[in-house]
C-alpha cells in the first residue's frame, strides 16, 4: 500500500493505492498517527487506487473515525470501488463513516 498525505487550505488529502491487508497494517498505523493529533481535523480520503482492505484496515479507519469525530473534525472516504465499497456495507462501517 501506499500512502501519500498532503494538507492543503486546512484541509489533509490522504491518497491510498493497493492492498491494505497485516501485511502492511502497522506501517499504514505508523503513517495514519499524526492524523490522530490536532483539534478539528478535515480528512478526506482517497481510495481510487485502494483496491482490498482487511478487517485490521478496518479497525485503523474506525480508530481513525473515532479520534477525528473526538476532536470535533470530520473524516471523508471517496472513490471506493465497488468491492471495498461492499466490504464497508456488508461490515456497517458505511453507517459509520462517511463515504462519497
Amino acid at each position: 500500500m501506499n500512502i501519500t498525505i498532503n494538507n492543503v487550505d486546512n484541509k489533509t488529502l490522504v491518497t491510498l493505492d493497493g492492498r491494505l491487508d497485516t501485511s502492511n497494517a502497522d506501517q499504514f498505523q505508523q503513517d495514519i498517527a499524526p492524523l490522530m493529533e490536532g483539534d478539528k481535523p478535515n480528512i478526506d480520503i482517497d481510495c481510487t487506487g485502494m483496491t482490498y482492505t482487511s478487517s485490521q484496515g478496518l479497525r485503523l479507519f474506525l480508530s481513525l473515525q473515532k479520534s477525528v469525530m473526538s476532536r470535533g473534525g470530520k473524516m471523508v472516504m471517496r472513490n471506493m470501488n465497488p468491492q471495498v465499497k461492499e466490504v464497508f456495507d456488508i461490515t456497517g462501517f458505511s453507517n459509520i463513516i462517511t463515504i462519497l
